[in-house]
């Protein structure tokens, strides 16, 4: 046998901690908060960065405490996990979920108080998850709730508030309430009922995806923002009898700040829609509709037809990698196109690296 070079005791720690932290799924975190920042109507900044980093501690530390949580269970089914086989130190890896989850909520405190008020709970899910609930019933509905909270995170952190994000959040959560019924069985196998529940709900969101949710005005925006009731909840009639003497805007709107101002011009874009009613971003959204349908349903349905270990793991790595399409789906369905491409783009690096580290 040829001995070892000095950089081989590295890459085995390198792949090992790979291996637990899930390498390949990182990529399906930026699109959460990029997906909450196009549904308020706002373009990413650097709160939207911090929101991201923060998204992936978070989600880093749900996976190293997610293995320090099922070491043993592991080691019965799953040998070869970096605990298990003693790659990597129990100690380690809770020291790691630890460290990772006060960074993810110092990256959100960064990102303001709003972005900290959603970060807070998201934290207090992933670990309720891992340490209490995965094995319960309420276990699929807590890592819903952790999807549509990081989605919210993204919004909270752009824009200041979350309300225009929820129906995004929604779906989002959804998907991942079927990927995680899915996941419970896959060691073992089991009935048909979980992938076939999975593959109905891809192909009614994907219906849903294709829909143009409703999207608030400019001015509406800005008093949401700051707190102020909308003067269109008086009716049409009203906006006349709100207007100032000069005509140039409601009353008690405030003048316009530079951020309402950068937004302005992006709004406007969206809302060119032409005679049809539709915009570029509305045909981006249903190609990646589409594209996530086609993702996560094939595994379902072939899970569905044999619900047997392999093609249950297969399921629900499929519906991991779903979830970058929908991401990108849902930020296009909001008017975003550019930034709905750019997560789309992640896509293709998820599959790069699961080639070498597995997604679950």
């Amino acid at each position: 046998m040829r001995p070892e070079g000095p950089g081989a005791g590295n890459r085995r720690r390198v792949r090992a901690w790979a291996e637990l932290l899930r390498l390949p799924a990182v990529f399906t975190v930026p699109g959460d908060a990029l997906a909450g920042a196009a549904a308020t109507a706002g373009r990413p900044d650097r709160r939207t960065l911090l929101a991201i980093g923060s998204s992936l501690c978070l989600y880093e530390a749900g996976m190293a405490l997610n293995d320090w949580a099922d070491r043993a269970e592991d080691a019965m089914e799953r040998p070869q996990r970096p605990l298990p086989s003693g790659r990597v130190h129990p100690i380690a890896a809770f020291t790691a979920a630890c460290g990772l989850t006060g960074a993810g909520l110092a990256l959100a405190a960064r990102a303001g108080r709003p972005a900290l008020a959603v970060a807070v709970p998201l934290a207090a899910t992933v670990w309720a998850y891992d340490l209490a609930l995965k094995h319960t019933p309420a276990g699929p509905a807590a890592m819903a709730a952790a999807r549509a909270l990081d989605l919210l995170l993204g919004a909270a952190a752009t824009s200041g508030h979350t309300r225009a994000a929820l129906p995004s959040a929604a779906l989002l959560g959804t998907h991942a309430l079927a990927v995680t019924t899915v996941s419970r069985q896959e060691t073992q196998g089991g009935s048909s009922l979980a992938p076939l529940a999975a593959l109905t709900t891809t192909a009614l969101l994907s219906g849903l995806l294709t829909r143009r949710p409703a999207r608030p005005s400019a001015g509406a925006r800005g008093t949401a923002a700051r707190g102020l009731p909308d003067a269109r909840a008086d009716g049409a009639g009203s906006e006349a009898a709100h207007r100032r003497p000069d005509g140039h805007g409601p009353v008690g709107q405030g003048p316009v700040g530079p951020r309402d101002a950068a937004l302005a011009p992006a709004q406007r874009h969206r809302h060119d829609s032409g005679p049809t009613g539709r915009t570029p971003a509305d045909a981006l959204g249903r190609v990646l509709a589409a594209a996530y349908g086609v993702t996560a349903a094939r595994p379902y349905l072939h899970a569905t037809l044999n619900p047997s270990p392999p093609l249950t793991q297969r399921a629900v790595g499929g519906g991991i990698r779903a979830t970058i399409p929908l991401q990108a789906a849902l930020t296009a369905r909001s008017g975003a196109g550019l930034t709905a491409l750019l997560v789309a783009g992640l896509a293709p690096l998820g599959r790069r690296f699961a080639r070498t580290v597995s997604v679950t």
